[in-house]
Order: C-alpha cells, then structure tokens, then sequence
C-alpha cells in the first residue's frame, strides 16, 4: 500500500491510504470507506435480527439495496466486507478502521487505539448507553477479527464534550448520585460538534482558538453547543440523548415529574412512558405526522395546524438553547447550522432567527435559500447582528480524521 501522510490537521492526504468506518446501532449497522477526504462508498444495514431486516448502499455513484432476513451484526458485517471487496480487491485494502462510540463515560476524552482495555470500558459504560454501547463493543469483536492486522481505533461522541467545567455538566442533585453513579450531564454529537466548528472557522479564515461559536446539530437528534476557543463548554444534551432540544421522536426537557404523574393518572408503567418520551414524543408526538421534518413541512404547508405547532416549538426550543449556550462565552461569533435539518431546512432556520430577534439577526432570503453554498457558509447579510451560517457536517470524516492521527508514517 502507499506511504500514508499525515497533515499538520490530522488529515490524509488524497493518496494516502484507504479508512473503513463502522457504527454499530442496537439494530442496525452503519459503514463507510474513505480515501483522504473522499468518500467512496457507504451504506446501512436496518433491522437486524428481524425477517424484514435489509441493506442499501453506494458504492462511487451505483446504488442499490437487498433483503437480509434475520442477518444480526456479524452477517451484516461480512456483508458489507464483500461489497466492498466485490469492487476494491480482496482482501479490502483498508490501512485503518475507525469505530464511533456513542459514550465513552468519563473514561475518554480523545479518540483510543482499542484494546482490551477500552473494550471493557466501553462496555462498563452500558448503562449511560443501553442501546448502543453494547452493539458498539460486538461490532469492535467483529471488525478486529476480519482485519486483524490493522489499527482499530474508537471515536467517541461525548470526548469533546469533556472540557466542560463542573458546574456545566453537574446536576443540582444529591453529589453522592455523581460520585457513585456517574449522574452528570455528558452531551453527545460531540463528533459534529467539533467537525463544524473548525470547518467554521476555516471558512471565516480564523484561528479556531480566537472564536466564540455555537453549533447547532438538527437531525432526528439534535443538539446545541458552545465551543469556546476550540472546546466544548456547555451542550444541551445530558446524561442521555433524551435531554436538551426537542428532536424527531425525542421529547427534549420536560419536568421530572411528568413521570409519576403519568403513572398516577394513566396506569402506564415508567418503562412505557420512558419509550413514550424517547421513541414517541418530538416532531411525531406533536404533529401526529412524522419525525421527519420534511413531512411536518409539507403538512404545515397544507394547513394542518399542530405540524405548525410543532415547527414552532422546536425552533422556539431551539432558540431558547442558542440563548442558554450564550452563557458560556463572551460573545457568539457565530451560530453554525448543521445536520440533515440545519442544512437542508431555510424554512426551519429562518423560523429559530425569528425567535432570536434580541440578537439582531438579518437573514439574506436568498443565501438561506440556498443554504449558504455560495457564500462560504453564510445567511446572513453583512451588517447583521448575528452571524450565522450553514456547515455541512460528516461525521464520517470526522471520524476519519482522528483514527488517521494513528496511522504511522
């Protein structure tokens, strides 16, 4: 294989080598192979363990998807190796694998080369992230068997989040419920997070060190941050993705209290009103239409009142946490729009700006529209109050990046 260099950034260059990444949900699997900054394919396998479970991928610019009834992580794995292999060569020439961890505890605050190790914390961290944590650590097992002779490395969405101060990331509850339960607030999306901002900064032409900015990650999940000085300082998200902004099918904050009260008033037991708030509650338990934004759009757009309503509250929700993240700078040098609904949605934007109006933003219509593709990221005009821009975030890259910091020379 080509020598590999490595950029002052942590980045490949173009002709250096080839970096599978893997991502392993409680029911699905995600993969992606990269060459530099290239993405020369990716795919996702859904529903697996289930008769309906199944595959769609692209591979340069060929598509295509496939039924793979009852397939688990393994299969799907092997699967997805022999797609690659099928148009690369056999065996995949790949000179890393990078894995995403969606909670690496209080243990990570940087990227790992996996070893025993790390597999064991990250499986100790199970209980701050049941549906993921455990598929992460068989999809490491896996992939360390198929290419045993690589650097795995672990990428972990609550890393940059560890630079919070204490009182950021503390809950006002019992200290004890920390010290011995770990309770603390540990964001997440903090992949994007980070990616976005320094893609930011790029595009402004300043040092990532000079800046005060908060991101605003808007997919199914969502979340805010305050990056000060290239550091995370506050995020919206908590112990659990189930805190902060309203999200697809997520409820965001609500009063404690709900919980019982619900069980007091409905007969629902706490595990079905927990499922109710994570897999039922958001855009879909507001609008009654959707989880995807898109769809609450088109239905707001043909009148139906409560897709309106949700619209609304989760770009009031949102701007409320544009607000709360201000508290962690000196200032806002900008607010970065990204994810599928930060980049995609100019009607979306333009509603959260509608609720900042004590920031003084003035939106371009025209560069909102086109979601800041000519101009370097902005939607706003010059003389507004309130920078804000658009910045595509890929978190494949990003995940990239760092295991490429592993790659020696």
């Amino acid at each position: 294989m080509a020598r590999l260099e490595i950029h002052p950034e942590g980045t490949l260059s173009d002709v250096a080598a080839k970096i599978l990444i893997i991502n392993c949900g409680s029911s699905s699997l995600k993969f992606a192979l990269l060459e530099g900054d290239a993405i020369l394919a990716e795919g996702i396998f859904e529903r697996l363990g289930l008769p309906e479970a199944s595959a769609r991928w692209r591979i340069g610019n060929d598509t295509a998807t496939a039924e793979h009834p009852r397939a688990n992580h393994e299969r799907a794995l092997a699967e997805a190796v022999a797609l690659l292999e099928a148009h690369f060569g056999t065996p995949l020439p790949v000179n890393a694998v990078g894995h995403r961890v969606v909670h690496g505890g209080e243990f990570f605050s940087e990227a790992k080369l996996i070893d025993y190790e790390v597999i064991a914390k990250i499986e100790s961290c199970r209980d701050l992230a049941p549906l993921h944590n455990p598929a992460h650590a068989i999809g490491i097992r896996i992939a360390r068997k198929l290419f045993p002779s690589v650097p795995h490395v672990a990428v972990f969405d609550t890393a940059f989040h560890q630079t919070m101060p204490e009182h950021a990331w503390l809950y006002a509850v019992p200290y004890e419920m920390y010290k011995r339960y770990a309770v603390r607030r540990y964001g997440a999306h903090g992949t994007s997070h980070e990616h976005v901002a320094r893609t930011a900064a790029n595009a402004l032409g300043r040092p990532i060190e000079e800046l005060h900015l908060v991101t605003a990650h808007l997919g199914n999940g969502c979340s805010a941050c305050a990056v000060r000085e290239g550091k995370s300082v506050d995020t919206t998200m908590g112990l659990t993705p189930l805190e902060g902004l309203v999200m697809g099918t997520r409820s965001g904050d609500i009063d404690p209290n709900i919980i019982p009260y619900l069980r007091r008033v409905s007969g629902m037991p706490v595990e079905e009103i927990i499922e109710m708030l994570n897999h039922r509650s958001g855009l879909l338990g507001v609008s009654g239409v959707s989880n995807d934004m898109r769809a609450v759009v088109q239905a707001a757009d043909e009148g139906y009142h409560r897709a309106t309503l949700a619209i609304d509250l989760f770009c009031y929700r949102l701007a409320k946490g544009v607000l709360a993240m201000a508290a962690g700078l000196d200032r806002i040098d900008a607010l970065v729009f990204t994810g599928g609904i930060g980049e995609n949605n100019a009607r979306v934007r333009a509603r959260v700006l509608e609720f900042l109006q004590i920031l003084k933003p003035e939106i371009d219509p025209d560069l909102n529209r086109a979601h800041g593709r000519e101009s370097r990221g902005r939607i706003t005009r010059d003389a507004s109050g309130l920078l804000c821009m658009v910045v595509p975030t890929s978190e494949e890259r990003a995940i990239a990046k760092q295991t490429a910091a592993f790659l020696k020379t």
